[in-house]
Parts: structure tokens; C-alpha cells; sequence
């Protein structure tokens, strides 16, 4: 199965012990519609292809390869970043999840692949999730950076306060160590 339009699978209904391969490629549309759900500017292509195959009698696996070129904005100077993504997708659908250990402190597994076989894999979603995570956290923008390294963020028509204005001790310790080393003596 090659349809952009099919991306609801439903694993009942699936040809037994036969692969099926999927290629979505998302219009304008969808992919704007996207890029606003994900809070970024813009998802510029974006493609989904792969193949869900059956691992024994009543579980599915899913390998895909993600590729995208998606428009953010700066962090710091709010300019827009385009980023280039290539992921590879992989997800085992379980039909009997092992039951998670009980008690107050529960460890995560570590496998985060495998999920519960639902009714409906739904191929539009695991891509809009795939591209979420794959996203960069915090793009910038060619030569972009902080002055000094320092975050300055304030409402409009306030002030913004500083590293220093938080630490208003520091002049105190280095007013001592200068006065120690003018005349000599230890003011302890």
C-alpha cells in the first residue's frame, strides 16, 4: 500500500503474515496546519515512509523514515532557523503488554518503542509525533548568542533585571577584597 490518503491502519484488518508499506507526503495544508499545532513557523516538506509488519501472530512493528525541513524561530533573536531532520521511526505494537510493576516508586521502562497494539495505528499521528520529538529544542540562528552569555527578558516598558541586580552582595565581597589588598589588612 502506497496511498498518502490511507493513514489509518487497521491492524484486524490487515492481510495475515504480509508487510504493509505505507509513503505519506503531507500537502501545504496539512503541513501548515501541522507547523501551528507544533507552535513552530513552518514545515516547509515532510515525508513519512515505511512499513508495518507483523512479529508473530498478534503483534505489529513499524519502521519509517522521517524527513523533514521545518522553519523555527530564533531563541535569540527570533529569526527564523530552517532545519533540515532525518529520522528513522521505530515502534513494536503490542497485543499484551507486559503489566508495569505496582508500588509508589515505579521505574520507566527502558524501551519507549514498544506501546499497546491499539484498534487503529494511526500513521498521520506517529509522524506528527516523530517530527515533535525530533525538533530542535532551542534553534538559533547563525552567529546568534547572548551578550555575555546573559538572558535579559522583561514585559514591555520594564526594566529588565540583570544577573547583578539578583546578587546584590557581590559589590559588598568585592569592595572588601579591594580595601583588603589597599592598606594591607585583614578587616576580619
Amino acid at each position: 500500500m502506497t496511498d498518502t490518503d490511507r493513514t489509518r491502519l487497521r491492524p484486524a484488518t490487515l492481510p495475515p503474515g504480509r508487510p504493509v508499506d505505507f509513503a505519506l507526503a503531507p500537502d501545504a495544508p496539512a503541513r501548515a496546519a501541522i507547523a501551528a499545532r507544533l507552535g513552530i513557523e513552518g514545515v516547509r516538506k515532510l515525508s513519512f515512509r515505511g512499513t508495518l509488519r507483523p512479529a508473530g501472530r498478534t503483534d505489529w512493528v513499524l519502521d519509517a523514515t522521517l524527513g523533514a525541513t521545518v522553519v523555527q524561530a530564533c531563541v535569540v533573536t527570533l529569526a527564523p532557523v530552517t532545519t533540515r531532520i532525518d529520522e528513522t521511526v521505530h515502534r513494536e505494537y503490542l497485543a499484551h503488554m507486559p503489566q508495569p510493576p505496582e508500588g509508589e516508586e515505579v521505574e520507566m521502562p527502558e524501551d519507549e518503542t514498544r506501546e499497546q497494539l491499539p484498534q487503529v495505528i494511526d500513521l498521520a499521528a506517529v509522524m506528527e509525533e516523530a517530527l515533535a520529538l525530533a525538533l530542535p529544542l532551542y534553534p538559533r540562528a547563525e552567529g546568534a548568542k547572548l551578550d555575555d552569555d546573559e538572558a535579559i527578558f522583561a514585559a514591555p516598558g520594564v526594566t529588565p533585571m540583570r544577573d547583578e541586580d539578583a546578587k546584590p552582595l557581590a559589590g559588598l565581597a568585592a569592595l572588601k577584597k579591594r580595601l583588603e589588598n589597599d592598606d594591607g589588612t585583614d578587616t576580619h
